[in-house]
């Protein structure tokens, strides 16, 4: 058990300490988004959208919480742990993602935490006393907390990757993570499993959000969608965490369409719940394949622009390259800029204009099709596809300006601006 807090100190100390969660406070934004991307570092903590946005909301509420600590001499028994603190390292024991990646952010926030402090305390041209009594009770508020809020949540993970390996599938689950990292021979993953690798699978990844359905739900829905798309055997179902499971439906001679649009009118998904399709693929190659292109998929669309399709294909138009460059959104989003200029500002005008001139480019740079397909009057799609080149900046090759223009349509905010 922690200390609590001692606040029995110089009342001046906490004076310059709140002025120090003054300054913090004013910069808590830009913190948290710093802080979050050199976690991103950590082994196993990237690659998932999801998991980004939970890491960034726990580190949010940490950051949040220490401020109001410093800035209102709260003692810690006063506090209570973030919901999405909780929530992240939970996620985490379902992923199976290790738990000491989950304790390394925790001392890395901490340290980034008291250097931005003690930075702030030097700019005060403090007594050396002064610098130095408040630079240890900073570090002791900072201390006290992480140690107590990192082994809360590390008690959670600890119990919830307990419940998670006593749940049924387990043992599924983690013979299907040992064929896709090559640490399980094929025939002794189809004895264990009872199904055949031999064949053509289409893989796919079923989510839902916090508020939809289930795993029983999203099991059932699953196999619901194995039946409509006509596999030839039942599938292989496994879940990845509460919200999200993972499927690959084997297939005969017979294979089904990818395309997202054709799937979305052949499968049934409950309010709330997407799905994430790979390209069918032989073999053992071709169930680790389809998984990656599946999961490629899934980031694209859990990134996510301002339209949200139900069903989402790699080998749908522009998802493979898009897949690719939203694994680095800082250089993406700058690239976008370049090419596109204010069109990629994030807002309603000019939305209008970058999907104008994404279908005018789709239809051969036909004002008539593209009317056509936009339901516009020719004139109209005329007048906005001026405007839109009017603020493009300089010249760009059109390819370049298509995949700009693609990589917005399904990334949105995150690669767009003011």
């Amino acid at each position: 058990m922690s200390r609590p807090v001692d606040t029995d100190h110089d009342p001046r100390l906490r004076e310059i300490v709140a002025e120090v969660a003054g300054r913090l406070r004013a910069i808590e934004g830009l913190m948290v988004d710093a802080m979050t991307e050199k976690m991103l570092e950590i082994d196993q903590l990237d690659g998932d959208p999801v998991l980004v946005d939970l890491l960034h909301a726990s580190v949010e509420g940490n950051i949040s919480t220490m401020i109001y600590m410093l800035a209102n001499d709260v003692p810690l028994e006063h506090t209570q742990p973030t919901t999405a603190a909780v929530e992240y390292a939970l996620r985490l024991a379902q992923r199976q993602v290790p738990s000491n990646s989950l304790m390394r952010a925790y001392q890395m926030g901490e340290h980034e935490f008291n250097q931005q402090c003690l930075d702030f305390i030097a700019d005060l041209d403090l007594p050396r006393d002064e610098v130095i009594g408040a630079s240890k009770l900073i570090g002791q508020i900072v201390y006290d907390y992480i140690d107590w809020i990192s082994r809360y949540v590390f008690r959670a993970y600890e119990n919830e990757a307990q419940r998670w390996i006593g749940a049924e599938g387990n043992v599924l689950s983690a013979t299907v993570n040992q064929l896709l990292d090559d640490a399980v021979r094929p025939e002794a993953f189809e004895k264990e499993t009872g199904y055949r690798l031999g064949r053509t699978h289409l893989a796919a990844i079923l989510w839902a959000g916090e508020s939809a359905a289930g795993l029983t739900e999203l099991d059932r829905v699953a196999r619901s969608i194995a039946a409509e798309l006509r596999a030839e055997a039942p599938p292989i179902v496994t879940a990845a965490d509460r919200n999200t499971v993972w499927l690959w439906i084997p297939f005969g001679r017979h294979l089904p369409s990818t395309d997202a649009e054709t799937v979305a009118g052949q499968v049934t998904l409950p309010a709330g719940a997407r799905l994430a399709l790979g390209l069918p693929g032989g073999g053992v190659g071709g169930f680790r394949r389809s998984h990656q292109q599946a999961r490629a998929a899934y980031e694209v669309a859990s990134t996510g622009g301002r339209t949200a399709p139900g069903v989402v294909g790699f080998g749908d138009r522009g998802i493979a390259v898009v897949s690719v460059m939203a694994r680095d959104l800082d250089s993406t989003r700058e690239w976008v800029r370049e090419v596109l200029g204010p069109l990629a500002a994030d807002n309603d005008n000019a939305e209008i204009l970058r999907e104008t001139l994404s279908v005018y480019y789709s239809c051969g740079e036909s004002h008539v099709r593209a009317a056509e397909q936009l339901l516009l009057h020719r004139n109209t799609v005329k007048y906005r596809i001026g405007k839109a080149t009017d603020l493009l900046p300089g010249r760009h090759d059109r390819m370049d300006l298509a995949l700009a223009l693609t990589v917005c349509e399904y990334l949105g905010s995150a690669v767009l601006g003011d």
